[in-house]
């Protein structure tokens, strides 16, 4: 034997939950394991041990699998040192997150050159070989997917987004977390905000394309809403105006014998959401004075609790015997 000989890797003292041979450990663990770097550097020599990344290494021989390149950007992620006393934890973000979360827009995990990992802006770490280090002033909390920490879909979208320059791309991830019921457009659009990607023309660009395709989705919801649970029909998507007067706004649906009107809150959060949100109000306040009631729905609710949303409108619409008579105002077509 010499010193180039393989050196066949003996069984790690390390217990998996599993009970299968653990793949992979950091510096940390095996120094914890009584394994001393001089042992750790000649189970590294070639057909032995492989250091995935520093301070990382694949106990087996041969290539990483796509699991084995996951947990090793975490394990990286977690070195002493790198993480803060009751600190959050390090989750995987972008594209390789989008993957977990089965987008079809998303490549492969074979395919990535780069796995994100998100971590907390304090966190003292660099971005090092197929990792890139990504910092958050607050984590969001993690979801397990196949037994990994990974990212909210809006959070990994935008952390997506920061590293793609095709504008198609960027469309069909946007695209895809709305029409496949991952988010609300609005979480989305927020977390762009947080990472100052609205700025980029072909960011903006694939925003508006997923506004409009977040209210369409929207208003099919409310249609499914009052056909499913039997509410009346309404006059959809029509303008409201006093006679001869002035213009009260548009509303998505309205019961004219009952004055109940749905309007559906798509705002983005964008810099005048504050200005909008004034005009909404006002708006409502408005045509309440003039005794028509107001049902605020938002896409979540729709989505998550259309029953309940069914439950408030026919609540609205009951009530109306109740009430004083409305004013009598123009329904026009939007």
């Amino acid at each position: 034997m010499n010193h180039n000989t393989p050196i066949t890797p003996r069984p790690l003292p390390l217990s998996s939950r599993t009970g299968r041979a653990q793949r992979l450990a950091s510096a940390d663990q095996l120094r914890a394991q009584g394994v001393p770097a001089a042992e750790v550097a000649a189970h590294c020599r070639p057909g032995g041990w492989q250091q995935l990344l520093p301070g990382v290494f694949l106990l087996q021989p041969g290539p990483p699998t796509s699991e084995d390149r996951l947990k090793a950007a975490l394990l990286y992620a977690r070195r002493t040192g790198a993480v803060p006393p009751q600190g959050p934890d390090a989750m995987i973000t972008g594209l390789a997150a989008l993957t977990l979360h089965r987008f079809s827009s998303a490549p492969p995990l074979t395919a990535l050159d780069r796995i994100d990992v998100l971590v907390p802006r304090t966190r003292r770490l660099r971005s090092t070989g197929w990792v890139r280090v990504v910092r958050a002033p607050e984590s969001p909390e993690p979801v397990e997917l196949t037994g990994v920490p990974v990212a909210p879909v809006a959070r990994a979208v935008a952390d997506a987004v920061s590293g793609l320059a095709d504008a198609e791309a960027v469309r069909r991830l946007l695209t895809e977390a709305v029409r496949g019921g991952h988010c609300e457009p609005g979480a989305v659009v927020r977390e762009l905000s947080r990472a100052r990607l609205l700025s980029r023309p072909h960011v903006v660009d694939a925003v508006d394309s997923l506004l409009a395709e977040g209210r369409s989705l929207s208003e099919q919801r409310l249609y499914e809403m009052v056909r499913e649970f039997a509410l009346p029909d309404p006059l959809w998507n029509v303008d409201l105006r006093l006679p001869g007067g002035p213009h009260l706004g548009g509303v998505d649906a309205y019961w004219p014998d009952q004055a109940v009107a749905v309007e559906l809150d798509t705002r983005a959060p964008r810099q005048d959401d504050d200005e909008l949100w004034t005009e909404y109000t006002r708006k409502r306040e408005h045509l309440e004075r003039l005794g028509i009631t107001v049902v605020h729905l938002t896409p979540r609710k729709l989505r998550e609790a259309m029953d309940q949303q069914a439950t408030v409108v026919r609540t609205a619409l009951m009530a109306a015997a109740d009430r004083q008579p409305a004013a009598y105002v123009v329904v026009l077509p939007r």
